[in-house]
């Protein structure tokens, strides 16, 4: 497969019709697998005629990879069809747990503390060895730290290293967690470990209050996401990276032109690297 590289867009459902007609500048799609493998007939069609035409790579919702319960193995089993079937070329998942004894329908936080990165490492193991892929973690954004004995930034790196996977870089997590948490995201930024990034996010929240921001995935990227995500490339390198846009979706246009201003925080930090 080719290396993922570029701009990316998450896939909704009101984007089928626009994509299918080509020629935008967008690299690769990405995709919630939970939303398409049940489907089948013209809906199954017009999404495998997408998935051609772009590097496909999924962000998962419900693995509940800290979850209480045992890991669904029927669930991998059909990830991992879906993912041969569309070749798909990564596979992310959100540090966190949706599930337990149900599905909660929501992204609740982990206790930072060994205890949880005990629990969360043969788990993440797990799940590579039935994917026979590396698993991709999202740092989240969170509203609170329950029972938590380390900072947010020691509990990711430990996780990301001993379990030996890779990190999807949500730099607007990192900036809303930043305010509503009050530690420095330029700091947090820095010393997240380079080799361990797969790719980024990038998205809109919503300012409830000064110190309180909401991750809604529901407006355009603010100016300070777009400097912290210029600040991510400058210290990390250039990596791939997505829009999010989960609701009150704009005509593709204007995403493309959000899409446009990645690619050029890329083309001008890539120029930086090659001239430093």
């Amino acid at each position: 497969m080719p290396k993922l590289e570029g701009v990316g867009l998450g896939l909704r459902r009101e984007l089928l019709a626009p994509l299918q007609h080509g020629g935008h500048d967008i690299d690769f799609i990405e995709v919630a697998p939970e939303n398409w493998i049940p489907f089948g007939g013209a809906l199954q069609r017009q999404f495998a005629d997408v998935a051609t035409q772009f590097p496909l790579i999924c962000h998962g919702l419900s693995l509940s990879i800290a979850g209480p319960d045992p890991l669904d193995l029927q669930f991998l089993a059909q990830l991992k069809q879906f993912f041969r079937q569309h070749q798909v070329q990564l596979y992310s998942e959100h540090l966190s747990y949706c599930s337990g004894q149900g599905h909660l329908y929501d992204l609740m936080p982990v206790p930072f503390c060994r205890q949880a990165i005990d629990y969360l490492v043969p788990r993440i193991r797990q799940v590579q060895d039935v994917l026979e892929q590396e698993l991709v973690l999202e740092n989240i954004s969170y509203y609170a730290t329950p029972e938590s004995t380390m900072t947010e930034l020691e509990f990711l790196t430990e996780v990301l290293d001993r379990a030996n996977c890779g990190l999807l870089l949500d730099v607007n997590n990192i900036y809303v967690n930043s305010i509503n948490h009050g530690y420095d995201a330029s700091a947090f930024l820095r010393a997240l470990p380079t080799k361990r990034i797969r790719y980024g996010h990038v998205a809109g929240h919503l300012k409830q209050s000064a110190d309180l921001l909401i991750d809604t995935h529901g407006s355009a990227v603010t100016d300070p996401v777009w400097a912290l995500l210029a600040e991510a490339y400058r210290c990390h390198g250039v990596f791939p990276t997505l829009l999010e846009r989960d609701f009150n979706l704009p005509p593709l246009t204007e995403l493309l032109t959000e899409l446009a201003q990645i690619r050029q925080l890329q083309q001008a930090n890539a120029l930086g690297q090659g001239t430093g």
